[in-house]
């Protein structure tokens, strides 16, 4: 454990196989950097975009229902978008009732998907937090079990198996971008990984919020703005993540909406991968020079997200 955390690689192992059942292994696919106009380099992309409910937070969603008992006023979930459509699917697939609640910064695409899949849609306020605190009331007064997004034990937990799935398809892998907003994501690989391999967080300029907490030495406020604010941008990363990234994150990048925008395009025209601004961050960062991988070092980017409409790109 590590400063009381008991996001483990031994919970993570054992939480896998449970919900293997509900997920899809998603692919990963080698591209040589020289078609995107840049030096030859060889980089593994790992299409976690292709799972279901269009993201990696079906991981989490499905290790809480499975963890935690749902009562009967079922689940609840505050969300920019892919956290509440994962809810919904796993909610749906598991038999049980579940409210979402988004900002209205969230796209079209992703409050489509959550609609789908038979949940009670709620949406207000301008970000992420305003949602937070309505779906927080919510649980309260109905008595639905709240699944927190990014700062939950069974979240972090089910969102390392990825790392776990990474490892067994890329096991000669030196280094690997990830994508942050609350750190969930990032929190539960790098407790999988503890060290054996190089993280490197990326997040956008308007949401920095792992690159603040790192300055300060814990979590603090940042800026919730730009193009991936639906899905990189709660005001502060998780309480529970930030000793795993202290301990394990070599760093933090910073991408601009600008390289995010071309980063999706690039990855359309391609390789015809669709891909939101948070889940093309971390290819943001390859395409634009701000990782520079060194010569014969193994890299992979994790391709989080695709709840977007390519004809806007």
């Amino acid at each position: 454990m590590l400063n009381g955390n008991r996001i483990t690689r031994e919970r993570i192992a054992a939480m896998e196989p449970r919900i293997r059942p509900f997920l899809r292994h998603t692919p990963v696919l080698r591209v040589d950097m020289a078609d995107f106009g840049r030096p030859p380099v060889s980089v593994d992309l790992k299409l976690e975009c292709l799972q279901h409910s269009g993201s990696f937070k079906a991981r989490g969603a499905f290790t809480n229902l499975l963890e935690r008992p749902v009562p009967k006023a079922g689940v609840v979930a505050a969300s920019g978008g892919n956290h509440g459509a994962a809810v919904a699917y796993a909610a749906m697939r598991l038999g049980h009732k579940a409210t979402i609640f988004v900002p209205e910064v969230s796209p079209p695409a992703k409050l489509e998907r959550i609609r789908g899949y038979g949940a009670e849609l709620v949406v207000g306020g301008a970000r992420y937090a305003e949602a937070l605190a309505a779906s927080e009331s919510f649980a309260e007064k109905s008595g639905a079990l709240q699944i927190h997004a990014f700062n939950q034990e069974e979240t972090l937990v089910g969102q390392g198996t990825l790392g776990l799935e990474i490892e067994a398809d890329l096991p000669d892998l030196d280094t690997l971008l990830v994508a942050v907003g609350g750190g969930g994501l990032i929190g539960g690989i790098a407790a999988w990984f503890a060290g054996r391999i190089r993280i490197i967080a990326v997040e956008p300029e308007g949401a920095p919020t792992l690159h603040r907490a790192f300055e300060a030495g814990r979590p603090v406020d940042a800026p919730a703005e730009g193009i991936a604010a639906d899905s990189l941008a709660p005001k502060r990363v998780g309480e529970m993540m930030f000793p795993i990234a202290e301990a394990f994150v070599e760093r933090s990048i910073l991408v601009s909406d600008d390289e995010i925008i071309a980063a999706q395009a690039a990855l359309w025209d391609r390789v015809r991968i669709i891909s939101e601004p948070g889940g093309a961050a971390t290819f943001a960062a390859i395409l634009s020079g701000r990782y520079a991988p060194a010569a014969g070092e193994r890299v992979a980017v994790l391709v989080c997200g695709a709840n977007a409409n390519p004809a806007k790109f």
